[in-house]
């Protein structure tokens, strides 16, 4: 196998486990999925063909620019203290057609994927379809690929419910 298709199929492999940890609630191993240094940006939709360009000037329904971030998101959701979080959904990630973007190299991988994620809330026993796609640049730190940074573009922007990091 090719170092080239070795990295692409281990980047699809970290894609694959985000999903996993987050569906099996495994906050300490999803988050070392992450760079510290790390971008999580869920744009919003400006237009009916537009996204949002800039996190920082424009409105976004997710936003952490680092992940410090994502850490206090889960602190807060693992103490209780996120009443829409509480009981917690139940998901199911789907991740497919992973392509890499660019030439994989050693040190760097930029790959777009499609997913889809069900997620069931008890509270209400309603369940929901989150789907779109992403784009993940993986770093290479050590011995393995982190996610340094990772857009996910919402299709179905129409949020019947609160929207979290484990919807999608």
């Amino acid at each position: 196998m090719s170092d080239a298709r070795a990295w692409l199929a281990a980047g699809e492999e970290v894609l694959q486990r985000e999903g996993i940890y987050l569906d099996e609630q495994r906050w300490s191993e999803w988050l070392e999925l992450f760079a510290p240094e790390c971008e999580y940006w869920v744009p919003a939709w400006t237009n009916e063909r537009a996204l949002g360009t800039d996190p920082q000037r424009e409105l976004s329904h997710i936003y952490y620019a680092n992940r410090q971030g994502l850490e206090d998101r889960i602190v807060r959701i693992r103490t209780g203290r996120s009443p829409a979080s509480s009981p917690m959904p139940r998901t199911a990630h789907l991740v497919s057609a992973v392509l890499a973007l660019e030439p994989p190299t050693a040190e760097r991988l930029r790959l777009r994927s499609t997913w889809a994620s069900h997620v069931f809330f008890p509270r209400s026993r309603m369940t929901y379809t989150f789907f779109g796609y992403a784009i993940h640049e993986l770093a290479r730190r050590e011995s393995r690929w982190v996610i340094q940074r990772k857009k996910t573009v919402l299709q179905n922007d129409f949020i019947p419910t609160m929207l979290d990091v484990y919807c999608i």
